[in-house]
């Protein structure tokens, strides 16, 4: 057990030492201007809700209570336009600072995200005012995702360390393919997901923080690579973009962010992940070491576990009824949370934790070794395990009691 502690320790050392190292010599890992960069979003996303609630409460985009919402109240939506406010103010600070601004000039991927994300942001407020049919939204989203592919943040390789794949180099047709479907999903996932107060915004926060996280690992050990300036700046951008409008939407929400924000959330992760997932050289990882990252492919599929698998079952379960995959309705892994006794605020927190779970034990795999990160997730799962399954406990002993009193 002390050598076991010891080893994690020098692990730890080591990597701080080296972060720092790097950073310190203005090529490598730009940590505190990535850090200025989130925290400009988040101040600014911040002190922009105040005035876009005001103006989406005029302009009538509210959300009344229906039968299939959380909410009692009506509450302003729109919350979306502060956070791409926040957005295009964080990414202006970015292109300024001398330490990440050769990222601009070697790849269009933030200027791809502040175009695509006009896109998405135009049809999500004209939704959150007016409402959208699913099929309109559809194609927004699609348009969206192809002004990504279009100025060149597309998937050009997958790395499959299985079965003696190895690196599988993309033609131009399945290369565009593979980053509509998955930008389309991520966003849709998002969107299905943005169903409790604070929950998009969290969840875009912990997933955000975690391709950040990769992201940082990939900038050390490729030397400060300029072309993982893009993942490392678009994640920190939007982990500081749903920091800031987290406190206005947090339970009970003042505002809520609307699928102007959700959507948002998806396109900007998958931008992430598709910036982070071309310049990966297999030169500088093993095979087991690329296994043990998961590749920028799996490691979207890992923080994004809990939200696709929100979606699928909705899309099954809503098929199987005989109703449209897009048909809202009140089944959603949040509200099966609420009715086996959970309050609003534990259903939010242990969905964060079980997604935190997922998305930090798959990004620290490029920091410490596999085996030590999936004994601690291990562990980490167990234990959100039996905190979701307290109310389930308790109704159990309480069956027992009233059945033993009866007797």
């Amino acid at each position: 057990m002390v050598q076991y502690g010891l080893v994690v320790s020098s692990d730890v050392t080591s990597l701080a030492g080296g972060l720092f190292a790097l950073s310190d010599r203005g090529a490598g890992v730009p940590l505190r201007e990535l850090a200025l960069v989130g925290l400009t979003a988040a101040i600014v996303t911040y002190f922009a809700t105040g005035p876009v609630r005001v103006l989406a409460t005029r302009l009538g985009a509210v959300a009344y209570p229906r039968e299939r919402d959380v909410h009692v109240t009506p509450t302003p939506r729109m919350g979306g336009l502060a956070m791409f406010l926040g957005v295009v103010s964080a990414v202006f600070v970015a292109s300024e600072l001398p330490a990440l601004t050769r990222g601009f000039v070697y790849s269009t991927g933030m200027p791809a995200v502040l175009v695509a994300g006009a896109v998405i942001m135009g049809i999500g407020l004209i939704d959150d005012r007016w409402g959208l049919d699913a099929l309109t939204k559809f194609a927004g989203q699609i348009t969206a995702a192809s002004v990504l592919v279009t100025m060149g943040v597309a998937w050009s390789v997958l790395y499959i360390p299985i079965g003696g794949v190895g690196t599988i180099v993309l033609d131009q047709a399945s290369s565009i393919l593979l980053t509509l479907a998955l930008t389309v999903s991520i966003v849709n996932a998002m969107n299905f997901v943005d169903g409790l107060d604070g929950l998009a915004a969290g969840l875009g926060l912990i997933t955000a923080m975690a391709i950040c996280m990769f992201s940082v690992g990939l900038l050390r050990d490729h030397g400060g690579d300029v072309l993982f300036y893009p993942p490392a700046v678009i994640s920190v951008v939007l982990a500081g973009a749903c920091l800031g409008f987290l406190p206005h939407n947090f339970h009970r929400a003042k505002i809520f962010m609307g699928d102007s924000g959700s959507m948002l959330i998806g396109l900007m992760l998958a931008a992430a992940s598709t910036t982070a997932a071309g310049p990966v050289s297999q030169n500088a990882y093993g095979a087991r070491d690329v296994f043990a990252l998961l590749s920028p492919f799996l490691l979207v599929v890992a923080v994004m576990f809990v939200p696709m698998l929100d979606l699928l079952l909705a899309i099954v379960r809503r098929t199987r009824a005989g109703r449209s995959a897009f048909t809202p309705d009140k089944m959603h892994l949040h509200h099966r949370l609420l009715q086996i006794g959970h309050s609003h605020r534990r259903v939010v927190l242990l969905i964060y934790l079980w997604v935190g779970i997922v998305a930090f034990g798959a990004a620290s795999s490029i920091f410490f070794n596999p085996r030590d990160t999936a004994a601690v997730m291990l562990g980490a799962i167990v234990v959100a395990g039996v905190v979701t399954a307290i109310p389930l406990l308790r109704r159990r002993d309480d069956y027992g009691d009233e059945h033993y009193d009866a007797q």
